[in-house]
């Protein structure tokens, strides 16, 4: 692939995985546009808390979507979405599949969303940074 596709590609794939942070957390979260994110914590974590704690995910989200667009420690910021993405997965494919927008499918969403991450950051961002 040429240096600009790649850069291009690069660049793309920065937007849209920070983007996928930004609507979880904003939208679905923070501002409550998708109410099946606040069942699950529920279902999840009981219905005590889940507002405050639906919220304190969507804010954490929105941290991980400025994280991802600073650049800073990128290695761990994706090591952390990682194991955040399929934590949370599991979880809900095991206590809340009837809340996922795809159901159990939901979980290969999760996958090919960790792929994406890790392809960005170890074989394209990498790739970048050695040729530097």
């Amino acid at each position: 692939m040429q240096k600009d596709n790649r850069t291009v590609l690069r660049i793309v794939l920065k937007i849209f995985i920070s983007l996928v942070w930004l609507v979880n957390g904003l939208f679905c979260k923070v501002l409550n546009f998708v109410p099946r994110h606040e069942q699950i914590v529920a279902r999840i974590l009981g219905t005590d808390f889940s507002h405050l704690l639906t919220r304190t995910i969507g804010f954490l989200e929105i941290l991980m979507f400025v994280w991802i667009l600073s650049g800073k420690k990128s290695r761990l910021c994706t090591v952390i979405q990682v194991i955040i993405v399929l934590t949370m997965n599991v979880i809900e494919f095991i206590l809340a599949p009837d809340l996922l927008l795809f159901g159990k499918v939901n979980l290969l969403v999760a996958f090919a969303f960790i792929g994406v991450v890790a392809i960005y950051e170890f074989v394209l961002n990498r790739t970048a940074q050695t040729h530097a």
